[in-house]
């Protein structure tokens, strides 16, 4: 009976990998949803699953073309004569077989090779389209030490630096968005409307346009090179006080006068009743403050002058010169940077689609 009943209640993920609108076969229907989601999940992952790979590639490996998925380096053979290891290649001759062969340099279109395992057959030219490295799959996990290594105490000073700002951020925008949302969903008074369009009339204006003004305004409060100079300008967000307002209009208003009638004072009503009421859209305003207070690079570039006041996002600007651009550090350096932000989205992602489905249901 138990396994009965355990085959008539599959796990969530087994019903959602099998639902399907016809009861015998597939729906057309049906292959139209998993193709969209199929299409959906390769363009959401594929280029963050190419970035973690390339992480782990030599600097030889990514500059190689066509380019491989997998991190792999060429196999090196030690030649008498040569003090440095040969890279091995596969080599199409011309009656048709194939021998591995070490290429001693390239010139133009052809080849130098040798035989390892018997050098003194001499030198031979062969067409460099006719050769195939040999690559065996290789994680350079030394991106990540030599990133660590050559960084020193700096990358902690830059996480440090990125973690304050965008957890303080955060926390500021979500008491002065919740604030200004309890006042603008529960409180009538005259022009509140008109607050309401000019808080959301500043969606339409970029964030160009006001960085000088921004800048004056830092500057003559004395934060410049301040981490608070990052965080005071952006804790009002209004597509945060716009999706508060919304969810909280679905709120009954009866709550709110039986507290009042049990003497609570307005700050209790907010503080123990509609915040927590408010929690799946405060995740989602959590989440869209620390992806955009964690990526963020303009203001932080103009505000931030000291290299020990560098986020994260600065530092990954140092890996990039008008002479070169250091691939295998900078994709380490990015895939470290992404963690925080796959981290905080695991842990909030249960808030996200209820916190969105609900606001604006009134």
């Amino acid at each position: 009976m138990t396994d009965v009943a355990a085959n008539r209640n599959p796990s969530r993920i087994g019903t959602l990998l099998t639902a399907r609108r016809g009861r015998d076969r597939f729906d057309f229907t049906d292959v139209l949803t998993y193709g969209y989601l199929l299409l959906g999940l390769l363009i959401m992952f594929v280029p963050v699953a190419w970035v973690v790979l390339s992480s782990f590639k030599t600097p030889g490996n990514l500059s190689e073309f066509p380019p491989t998925l997998l991190p792999a380096k060429i196999e090196t053979a030690v030649v008498e004569g040569f003090g440095d290891p040969l890279p091995l290649f596969d080599v199409r001759m011309e009656d048709g077989s194939t021998r591995r062969l070490a290429q001693i340099g390239r010139i133009g279109l052809n080849a130098r090779m040798i035989d390892p395992e018997n050098p003194e057959a001499g030198r031979m030219v062969v067409k460099s389209v006719d050769a195939v490295p040999v690559r065996q799959f290789h994680l350079a996990v030394e991106n990540y030490s030599r990133l660590l290594a050559t960084s020193g105490t700096e990358i902690w000073r830059f996480v440090y630096n990125s973690m304050f700002i965008t957890i303080v951020a955060t926390v500021i925008t979500l008491i002065m968005n919740s604030m200004a949302a309890f006042a603008l969903s529960k409180y009538r008074f005259r022009g509140s409307n008109a607050a309401l369009v000019a808080i959301l009339a500043t969606l339409m204006i970029p964030a160009t346009v006001v960085l000088v003004p921004t800048y004056l305004i830092v500057a003559q409060l004395g934060l410049v090179g301040n981490l608070w100079g990052v965080i005071l300008p952006t804790v009002a967000t209004p597509t945060g006080v716009f999706l508060l307002r919304q969810y909280m209009l679905t709120i009954p208003d009866e709550l709110i006068e039986a507290a009042r009638m049990d003497h609570a004072s307005e700050w209790r009503i907010f503080w123990r009743i509609i915040l927590p009421l408010s929690s799946p859209a405060l995740a989602v305003v959590a989440v869209f403050s620390i992806l955009s207070r964690w990526n963020d690079f303009l203001l932080p570039l103009i505000v931030l002058n000291d290299r020990e006041s560098f986020t994260l996002q600065l530092a990954l600007a140092s890996y990039q010169n008008q002479y070169e651009i250091q691939y295998d550090q900078l994709l380490a350096m990015t895939t470290l940077t992404a963690l925080p932000l796959a981290f905080s989205f695991i842990f909030l992602q249960r808030y996200i689609t209820s916190g969105i489905a609900s606001t604006g249901v009134k």
